[in-house]
């Protein structure tokens, strides 16, 4: 089962390597297709394998029905399934546990759209080598066009500029019109969507709580209450539309209390710019929000670099206010700590705290950390005396 955002490739991709195709929302076979879903769901299985079901939540049946004939026939890649929302839950719904694995897609990173050159890899730095060097050709304001403009692989493509940025507009209304109602079939007031996605992108890569949000949509809204905001996250959230940064506990040297609120993130970085009406040259005149969403561009690539690894990126900080901006753990238990700065003349302090925070880990209890990086927007990729890596975003892959 393919999951993620709509519009970043789930079917385009999952076509290339199936044998035969159900699109369950075909218009012309849309109404006979939910009928053999009632009557009888396994007719809509046959076809050669492996068999493609798009769309399948839009027959939640379905999931059943594949975990039966998964059963039944004792062989693997028969199906893939891909949707963009994740179903609700029905009493029948088998967890799926041993039949049915599930992949996260997400937008493009810039190593898949080409404008990263791929010349330090992740895998590289957890198998310890040192001989990469580097130097990115991707200007601040190149990737100032990419938070607006996207990893959605029609953006990618679009040879026109003004076309590229539409596409993230275009997505952003859809949510906010349609997507957002029909995913829980609960009415949703599209100016109070607005205001919600408005809010988190004001407060992305940062720990907002749901109160801190709550308490600026208030300002506008006093009706506005904690169950509404908590119904309007979570469906964007089966949507995958939100996809916050979980914080990570590692064994420390110290009795220092660790924070465990997660960082506010969207799957895409132009979801937010969308949301605010940012253009790349409005971000050139406020830094601040800038950062902020350069931060969460570069937690969409590390997280994509970091899946195909096997691995997950989370986020640090502890009640004294240390923090780490991203941590990557493989699952032999191999981790590695990233600092992310957007100017070069953070780069010095940045790498001071992450060796600072390594040696507050306890190695005896876990392992020494594989890589210590400053991802940056710009300049070189090389590293310091002191062991850190110095990274540009645009010579990272996985």
């Amino acid at each position: 089962m393919i999951e993620g955002p709509k519009w970043c490739g789930k079917t385009s991709t999952a076509e290339y390597v199936s044998k035969s195709v159900l699109y369950m929302q075909d218009p012309d076979s849309a109404e006979e297709n939910m009928l053999k879903a009632k009557t009888k769901p396994s007719l809509l299985l046959e076809g050669d394998t492996p068999r493609l079901l798009d769309e399948w939540q839009v027959a939640p049946v379905l999931w059943n029905a594949v975990r039966f004939a998964v059963d039944k026939r004792q062989k693997t890649g028969q199906f893939i399934l891909t949707g963009s929302v994740v179903p609700v839950r029905t009493d029948d719904m088998h967890s799926g546990t041993g039949r049915i694995s599930r992949m996260k897609m997400r937008t493009m990173s810039l190593y898949e759209s080409g404008e990263s050159s791929g010349e330090i890899s992740l895998s590289d730095l957890f198998e310890g080598k040192t001989d990469m060097s580097g130097q990115s050709k991707v200007t601040l304001e190149q990737i100032a066009f990419i938070l607006t403009r996207g990893g959605w692989p029609a953006a990618v493509n679009d040879k026109s500029e003004e076309l590229a940025l539409k596409k993230s507009s275009d997505y952003y209304e859809a949510v906010v019109n349609e997507d957002i109602s029909k995913v829980d079939n609960i009415e949703k007031n599209p100016d109070r969507v607005r205001s919600l996605m408005r809010s988190l992108s004001r407060n992305i890569s940062t720990e907002a709580g749901t109160t801190t949000i709550l308490n600026d949509l208030r300002t506008n809204d006093q009706s506005l209450s904690q169950v509404t905001i908590d119904q309007y996250i979570n469906a964007l959230k089966m949507l995958f539309v939100i996809d916050d940064l979980p914080a990570w506990s590692p064994n420390l040297r110290s009795k220092t209390a660790i924070r465990r609120a997660a960082k506010r993130h969207f799957s895409d970085p132009s979801i937010a710019t969308a949301a605010l009406n940012a253009t790349s040259k409005k971000l050139f005149k406020d830094f601040c929000t800038f950062g902020l969403l350069f931060e969460a561009l570069c937690i969409r690539d590390l997280r994509v670099y970091a899946d195909s690894l096997g691995g997950n990126v989370y986020h640090y900080r502890d009640a004294k206010g240390a923090e780490v901006d991203a941590i990557i753990q493989v699952p032999d238990g191999s981790w590695g700590a990233i600092e992310i700065k957007m100017g070069s003349g953070d780069v010095v302090s940045a790498s001071e705290n992450l060796i600072a925070f390594k040696n507050n880990v306890d190695t005896d209890k876990m392992n020494e950390p594989s890589f210590l990086m400053v991802l940056t927007a710009t300049q070189s990729a090389f590293q310091m005396e002191n062991g850190v890596w110095v990274v540009p975003i645009g010579c990272l892959k996985n």
